[in-house]
């Protein structure tokens, strides 16, 4: 195109395409029940269209934000949504289990969407609207994947679940139009070669970190297959580590990632997915569950509202559209402020929150208050973070560094999943598989106080006195 769109008209079009990921990331999970039925497969199986999913998204991200950066975002964002729109085409036409797994795993190339954003605005955006820009594209990553869940609710209790990829085939198609037409492509590139032993050991080391962390419940902790993935990621991941050290153009500068402010950001990043995943987990659960249920039960279920698939996901609807006026808040407050002081509010909302869930938890409301505190408290997080990244790294490495931190939410949330769902697993009412009370209020103080580390953590991103600069590679 030979004129610059106004960057509101960018911005509008990016924020639609993220809400397009977000939902496709989040709406499968209360469908695997029934699509475990249709399909006629496993709940092992079935869990794989989550698995396989963030497991591509997790290789592609951080990928595909290094090729932005080389070869030109919009390109790059394009080809992505692309790829994404051809998953949810085949996904919809899948005739059996295996394939709509296979499908399900091109369409985590979609996480892209999110590094490749962030360096757009950057390029694109007056200073003083950058931090705005950035807050309200990281909020739909937590907006849409609670509209994901509310979206899905209506969908499996009233249509087909391949109802579920024909409406995200409709909006990731649209996104990738609207991109290709209406944003520019950014000026600056940097002229280097993709690192294919870095690309490597990158992938190899986040697939098997994330496959032993999600089938580790399945598959059994102590297992020697487990043990095996634990193994392969370490060596693997030193092994990059060692490489992008040596290269001369790797495809991720260590020594930006051990940069103070790129370090403990990416830390945070891992404990507000942690705590927001895990509430994904525990709230469609805790809702749905029969308060009174005495038949093959030893005593009587003592919490929950027996919410249908639907209303389990209004309960989350508060929540995800409180995150959508929290975050760009967080970039009016990081520009006066800092942006780690957002941070750390938003992790301190995110634990405040899920400490009402844990004390509160006997009405409706108490779930929807909890739920509008968190909703709000971890865009704020997201938005925040993203803004500290962008502002610590070069403009040619912004793709691949926001890409990490995506990856470090994305592990952060796995593993906050998995623990919630152990701790139902674990704890029973006695003789029978459903969970005790006690065990949600266990995993609620635990996520709650993995937030309130994380909000301590993050006012050490710079140091005590001094307000955030520029890493010295940005200037």
């Amino acid at each position: 195109m030979s004129e610059r769109q106004h960057y509101n008209v960018t911005l509008a079009i990016l924020t639609f395409a993220g809400i397009a990921f977000a939902l496709q990331q989040t709406m499968v999970i209360p469908a695997l029940p029934a699509l475990q039925r249709d399909l006629h497969t496993t709940t092992g199986w079935a869990t794989w269209l989550l698995t396989g999913f963030l497991l591509s998204a997790s290789v592609a991200t951080p990928l595909l934000g290094k090729l932005g950066d080389q070869h030109g975002k919009e390109r790059l964002l394009v080809i992505a949504l692309g790829i994404f729109f051809v998953g949810c085409l085949g996904a919809v036409l899948a005739p059996n289990i295996w394939v709509l797994i296979a499908f399900r795993m091109i369409q985590g190339t979609g996480g892209a969407v999110f590094p490749l954003s962030f360096s757009i605005i950057r390029d694109e955006f007056p200073p003083e609207k950058v931090g705005v820009g950035v807050g309200i594209v990281s909020s739909v990553f937590a907006v849409g994947g609670g509209l994901g869940l509310v979206l899905s609710g209506l969908i499996v209790d009233n249509l087909s679940w391949r109802w579920l990829f024909i409406v995200g085939a409709f909006g990731v198609g649209a996104a990738a139009l609207l991109v290709h037409r209406f944003v520019p492509e950014s000026p600056i590139k940097t002229a280097s070669r993709l690192d294919i032993p870095g690309a490597a050991l990158l992938s190899l080391g986040l697939v098997a970190l994330l496959l032993a962390l999600t089938e580790g419940e399945s598959w059994g902790w102590r297992s020697g297959r487990i043990a095996g993935l634990f193994a392969a990621a370490a060596v693997a991941l030193l092994a990059w580590g060692v490489v992008e050290l040596r290269v001369p153009e790797p495809m991720v500068d260590m020594r930006m990632l051990g940069h103070r402010p790129v370090l403990l950001t990416n830390l945070s990043a891992m404990i507000v997915g942690f705590a927001m995943f895990g509430s994904f987990v525990l709230i469609p659960n805790f809702v749905e569950a029969p308060r009174g249920l005495s038949a093959s039960v030893v005593g009587l279920v003592h919490y929950g509202f027996g919410a249908s698939s639907t209303k389990a996901g209004l309960y989350l609807l508060p929540g995800a559209v409180s995150g959508f006026f929290s975050g760009p808040l967080a970039g009016l407050l990081g520009r006066r402020y800092g942006s780690k002081w957002p941070l750390s509010l938003g992790m301190l909302l995110a634990a405040l929150g899920i400490t009402e869930l844990a004390v509160l938890h006997d009405r409706p409301w108490h779930i929807v208050l909890g739920m509008l505190i968190l909703g709000a408290g971890a865009p704020f997080a997201f938005a925040a973070m993203a803004k500290i990244i962008v502002d610590s790294v070069r403009p040619t490495e912004t793709g691949v560094a926001t890409g990490v931190n995506t990856v470090m939410r994305t592990i952060g949330g796995v593993i906050g999943g998995q623990v919630g769902a152990a701790i139902l697993t674990a704890d029973t009412i006695a003789g029978t598989s459903v969970p005790a009370e006690s065990a949600f209020v266990t995993a609620f103080w635990m996520s709650a106080t993995a937030a309130f580390a994380g909000a301590v953590l993050a006012v050490f991103v710079t140091p005590l006195r001094r307000a955030l600069a520029p890493a010295p590679a940005a200037q």
